[in-house]
């Protein structure tokens, strides 16, 4: 449901039964219903510009960078030489503006079904759709199972930034698509995945990851804390076609100069080691 109501919009979704996060709006800059879903750009009181599709929040200018630094960067810094780089998803261009900074990426190539959604954050986002303009970066509008099929052994990382298994991302967290990924891979490549919320979807996050192990010989789950995600807390699906690979500790550490210089408000080197420390009650449903 979508809910705008005395200046409010409030988050209700049947992912999360029984709570909604809701932010004070000042004023719906853009309303429209794309071939895909439906698309809200909110002016908030205390976040900022917010997107919204089919009734989710998937970015606010205040705390975006949460998400978008460590979904970039777990995989990119947990990978030698990540030079080739695919992004299925990620129309707002928050986790785009992220790879292009990298220092060892080349090239990136995004795959995102909904064209709208681009051209909407290029709009109002500005701050987030920034790495488009990027000489590293090619556009292509499309379905990213369809891209994966037609590019087989091509990638070092694949980032997947999809929003929740509701409507056109559903298919986006079944084994057929972790499959797909993996025949994208070039060897010992590295993929990141959305991975949901522990406290809300571990037994999808424990069923994902179960399935994970069927095809790659290195699974984590890690997370990042961001307030305008459902309790605050969003994980991601990590994994490696590298037997040896050990995704807890970055194979390149970023400097305190370098942290700065790349503009990084919450990625960093410990932050990275420590997004793999799970509560106990996560640890022991994973383990099992």
């Amino acid at each position: 449901m979508n809910k705008l109501k005395d200046g409010w919009f409030s988050e209700v979704s049947d992912l999360w039964p029984g709570q909604c996060m809701s932010l004070e709006i000042e004023q719906v800059l853009h309303k429209e219903k794309s071939d895909f879903q439906d698309i809200m750009i909110l002016k908030s009181k205390s976040f900022g510009t917010v997107l919204v599709l089919d009734g989710v929040i998937q970015c606010t200018e205040r705390d975006e960078f949460a998400y978008q630094e460590m979904i970039a960067n777990l995989p990119l810094n947990s990978h030698p030489c990540p030079k080739k780089v695919l992004v299925i998803g990620g129309g707002d261009g928050g986790v785009l503006r992220e790879i292009v900074k990298h220092p060892d990426v080349e090239t990136v190539d995004l795959c995102e079904i909904d064209k709208k959604v681009i051209e909407l954050s290029q709009k109002y986002l500005p701050q987030l759709a920034c790495g488009f303009s990027s000489p590293k970066c090619k556009i292509h509008y499309g379905d990213g199972f369809k891209f994966m099929e037609n590019h087989k052994n091509e990638f070092d990382v694949i980032i997947t930034d999809s929003s929740d298994p509701i409507g056109p991302a559903s298919s986006l967290f079944e084994k057929s698509y972790y499959e797909l990924m993996k025949n994208a891979l070039k060897p010992n490549g590295i993929i990141c995945n959305q991975g949901e919320s522990m406290w809300l979807h571990l037994d999808l996050i424990k069923s994902m990851k179960n399935f994970c192990h069927q095809i790659y010989p290195v699974v984590e789950y890690c997370y990042t804390t961001i307030p305008t995600y459902p309790s605050g807390q969003i994980g991601f699906l990590i994994c490696s076609t590298n037997p040896e690979s050990n995704l807890k500790e970055p194979v390149r550490e970023f400097s305190a100069e370098e942290v700065k210089k790349l503009g990084l408000r919450y990625y960093n080197s410990d932050i990275h080691r420590a997004s793999f420390v799970l509560p106990e009650f996560v640890r022991q449903a994973l383990s099992q």
